[in-house]
């Protein structure tokens, strides 16, 4: 199995990763997305699809990828170790966990992610899965995997920006996203109608993050608005899915046809 985690290894050298979700959990979107040429697909685990504790549709969406030279990027439905180390086990190498709220749960989440951790054993377990490819593990395995692993977090709601700095304090957390419905919700509005101080929360987050040396994650459903993004010091965007792109150029045709 290949080790490398092109999203860690970009980030941490200061570029920019783009990626698009599949809501249908398709290995063929995996493949489609690796030859139009996107970094990584995003898979919400937390809102549909099926459940993240079942290996073999990891297994065959991790083939799909590594055949078409893409990443995945993993959103769980909760940071809890035992979620987290199976579908690592399945070949994931970047997760990323919602919810958060404060540095305490966020540690405990990275330190499952890790064999080694602060100069002690993390908490991480071995076994006989596609990670190991089989049981055939390399001399290394524990480096290679600690080296290739990539984790972030969601902040999306009031008490995680309360503990924000806490958060990008724990040690190897790879990069925070920031989620503005949840967090629009969080502050009283709604993603359609969201409150006026969100453009302030998000801008504390990006500047906070800044300051700490810490990768952010959003949303840019748009090129001005990717774009822009980027500018701000973004490096990690999900720009599209398959559905929403379905919806605007199909509908675009009909429109033109009827």
């Amino acid at each position: 199995m290949d080790h490398t985690n092109s999203i860690r290894q970009e980030i941490e050298s200061g570029g920019v990763v783009l990626g698009a979700e599949t809501a249908t959990f398709s290995p063929s979107v995996v493949e489609v997305y690796g030859d139009v040429g996107l970094d990584f697909v995003w898979l919400d685990f937390e809102h549909a699809g099926p459940s993240p504790y079942d290996s073999t549709v990891l297994e065959n969406l991790t083939r799909a990828a590594e055949l078409a030279g893409i990443e995945l990027l993993v959103r769980l439905p909760t940071g809890e170790p035992p979620l987290i180390r199976k579908v690592l086990d399945a070949g994931v190498r970047s997760i990323l966990i919602p919810r958060v709220e404060t540095a305490a749960e966020v540690r405990t989440a990275v330190e499952a992610t890790r064999y080694r951790y602060e100069g002690g054993v993390g908490d991480r377990g071995v076994g006989n899965s596609r990670n190991s490819t089989w049981g055939n593990s390399e001399p290394n395995q524990v480096e290679l995997e600690d080296d290739s692993v990539a984790i972030g977090v969601m902040i999306e709601n009031e008490t995680a920006i309360e503990n924000l700095e806490s958060i990008l304090a724990v040690p190897e957390l790879d990069f925070v996203f920031v989620g503005p419905a949840d967090l629009s919700v969080s502050l009283g509005g709604s993603w359609l109608d969201p409150p006026p101080e969100l453009d302030e929360r998000v801008d504390y987050v990006v500047e906070t993050a800044a300051d700490a040396g810490m990768p952010v994650g959003g949303v840019a459903t748009s090129v001005s608005s990717a774009q822009a993004a980027v500018d701000r010091g973004y490096q990690v965007l999900l720009v599209g899915g398959e559905l929403s792109s379905a919806r605007s150029v199909l509908g675009e045709k009909l429109a033109s046809l009827r």
